[in-house]
């Protein structure tokens, strides 16, 4: 049999896949890690029964810790994932700037009308404004879909989880208020 050729570069390829495969691993191991010793200095209460509030996080802090080990292991073995191929874009599309200015100008926009209309407003200008500049067929359904969305948001995180979100000018609605 003969030697198949090595294609120029692939060892440097596969090495660097390698690192940087074994880099994202330990940034795993070491988030699980930092998660465990985060979860150790929150304070327990005596009245605390067996599940206390350290219990969550070193759950997932477990958790990370063994998939990072895991994902070293694997590394290390030599069983790396596969390269990837190429972009899901076309490098010869030019980069849409007005589309991008849009979004950045709404983006703007939603934090100056933070303060005076609150935040559920901000978010139906912002969402519709998203959807505009990306194209959306219908303004009326982009708007309608942006408000119920952002009042969706706005009773989950005021209403529900007591968050504070400027209601603005629906200051008063029970439900809004955080």
């Amino acid at each position: 049999m003969a030697a198949q050729p090595i294609a120029p570069g692939a060892g440097r390829m596969a090495l660097s896949g390698r690192v940087g495969e074994l880099l994202f691993a330990a940034a795993v191991l070491s988030l699980g890690v930092t998660g465990f010793v985060a979860g150790a200095g929150i304070q327990t209460p005596p009245s605390a029964s067996d599940i206390g509030p350290r219990a969550f996080p070193y759950l997932v802090s477990g958790l990370l810790v063994l998939v990072g080990a895991a994902l070293v292991v694997q590394v290390l073995r030599g069983r790396t994932g596969d390269a990837e191929e190429g972009e899901d874009i076309d490098p010869d599309v030019p980069t849409d700037w007005t589309a991008l200015a849009k979004l950045a100008g709404f983006l703007v926009l939603h934090i100056i009308l933070i303060a005076p209309l609150g935040w559920p407003v901000a978010a139906a200008v912002l969402f519709f404004g998203v959807s505009w500049s990306l194209g959306a067929a219908s303004w009326a359904r982009s708007l309608l879909i942006g408000a119920v969305l952002a009042l969706l948001l706005q009773i989950g995180f005021a209403g529900l989880l007591g968050v504070s979100l400027p209601a603005g000018i629906l200051q008063g609605v029970p439900f809004l208020n955080g």
